[in-house]
């Protein structure tokens, strides 16, 4: 013990000439009570503190309300020496007495996708929960093998760190409102603003994208992708028109979807899948006929498909947004289920933010491809069930490209971390289908560079709403008797 005094005697008079002790240098950031407790710590180590007082008594330190100080520990705690940063620098052999006591930190939840717990609830939250049920989350802890408790808290935490980006029952928007993808050809020297505006000021495009291909091909020069739904009885052409001034587009490809051949994300799920990895069967055929909606039903439409903020995640998460509806809980229920029969209800999901990093760094994907092939008229959707087949894609459908995309007509979207890995899945598509007598006579890849997702509005009072923000007439941006339905 002596020969530590010294080696602490030593330290303190070398930090003197720099304002202070070891000691009370290093205490005093800890808290309110350091000063004390740098007194104490003087007088049980031997040290005077006045030639003519006699030293203190050690006084017991009474544990304060755990609040966090700018080092991790709780404030008025006296930390072991190895576990603070400002005497690791310095370094002194010192022992604490036991009297002082020491709180229970809280406890951390995992927030990354890597964490083992956290990949088993993605794996089922993201797109497992087809329809609606009255307590989705008791169903991904079901499948998951986890315990409900669980999965709200790391559903909760998830979200709160932003590695989910946001919780929701979705929507078969399709079968909703008149829905398409839209190139947009834009100066370059625009781009940036166009991409701006349709992301934040127009509620009614939701995936926008801005991609580029690996050379010169057709359709190169359209840069800009969006999704777009036009609420029912108004005219997506004269929408377009609108947003194309607004921008300053110099031309725009309308490509509504005619089949849907895969829908769902996954991308928990789908890292590490093998190149050609498929289903058994070809892929199922989903029509996009629009289902006509009474005003109660838009009611509780507009109440389920609401994100759902990280204090509702819990069990009965729809008894408030039954009170929202102004209906009770028993006939909410029943028109969920209603819808869900009727085929506009999608899936419960968890979205994860997959375009940024997190926190930590970590990336759920870095390549988003849009696959283009040009098949046979009249083989559309033979081609497209086999496409669809395959694991890795989230989105198949029959598009039309026109002359702008060398009259592509069935794409399909996959994501990836590495670039070669996607065009090796790509490749392993085109392979199937040569395979089965399906020709290709053109193929191109469109790469995802900058983006943001977020749902469309399909609610027709939204749009009428729209319309009075933006200085419309909405009985001007009507749908016309000649316009087809996807214009």
């Amino acid at each position: 013990m002596g020969a530590r005094l010294l080696k602490l005697k030593a330290h303190g008079s070398r930090r003197k000439r720099n304002g202070g002790s070891v000691l009370n240098s290093g205490l005093r950031a800890w808290g309110p009570r350091s000063a004390a407790a740098a007194k104490s710590c003087n007088c049980r180590l031997g040290r005077k503190t006045s030639k003519t007082r006699a030293p203190r008594r050690t006084r017991r330190v009474e544990p304060v309300a755990p609040r966090l100080n700018c080092f991790g520990g709780q404030q008025g705690e006296i930390l072991p020496p190895r576990a603070h940063p400002i005497l690791l620098a310095t370094r002194p052999t010192i022992s604490f007495a036991r009297t002082h006591t020491h709180a229970a930190l809280p406890t951390v939840v995992p927030t990354e996708i890597t964490d083992p717990t956290n990949a088993r609830v993605l794996a089922v939250s993201e797109d497992r929960i087809a329809g609606f049920l009255p307590d989705p989350f008791a169903e991904i802890a079901r499948l998951a093998e986890l315990s409900a408790e669980t999965v709200h808290e790391r559903i909760r935490a998830m979200l709160e760190a932003h590695t989910i980006r946001r919780v929701r029952q979705t929507l078969m928007a399709t079968n909703l409102a008149p829905g398409a993808l839209i190139a947009w050809k834009v100066p370059a020297e625009r781009l940036d603003a166009a991409f701006e505006y349709m992301a934040k000021e127009d509620p009614f495009s939701g995936h926008v994208v801005i991609r580029s291909t690996d050379g010169e091909t057709r359709g190169s020069v359209y840069r800009l992708w969006t999704t777009l739904k036009v609420p029912v009885g108004f005219s997506m052409r004269k929408h377009c028109d609108f947003l194309a001034r607004i921008v300053g587009a110099e031309a725009y490809r309308i490509m509504p979807a005619k089949r849907l051949f895969a829908l769902g994300v996954g991308h928990v799920r789908r890292k590490g899948m093998e190149p050609g990895s498929k289903t058994d069967e070809p892929g199922r055929v989903m029509d996009t006929n629009i289902v006509e909606l009474s005003e109660l039903d838009w009611r509780v439409l507009g109440a389920l498909k609401r994100e759902l903020a990280a204090d509702e995640i819990g069990a009965d998460p729809w008894r408030v947004r039954a009170t929202e509806a102004s209906v009770s809980y028993e006939e909410f229920l029943r028109v969920a289920r209603s819808l869900a029969e009727r085929g506009v209800i999608g899936r419960f999901s968890t979205f994860l933010e997959h375009v940024k990093p997190s926190s930590e760094g970590t990336r759920v994907t870095r390549y988003n491809a849009l696959f283009h092939w040009r098949v046979p008229a009249g083989r559309e959707i033979e081609a497209g069930r086999e496409v669809g087949r395959h694991h890795i894609l989230t989105h198949a459908y029959w598009r039309e490209g026109g002359e702008e995309f060398a009259n592509v007509n069935i794409m399909a979207v996959a994501h990836g971390t590495e670039k070669p890995m996607v065009l090796a899945h790509k490749a392993a598509i085109d392979a199937h289908l040569a395979s089965i007598g399906i020709p290709v006579s053109y193929t191109n890849v469109f790469w995802g560079g900058r983006s943001e997702i977020k749902p469309s509005e399909i609610a027709p009072s939204e749009y009428v709403a729209w319309c009075s923000r933006v200085g419309l007439d909405p009985a001007a941006m009507r749908a016309e008797p000649a316009d087809p339905r996807t214009a």
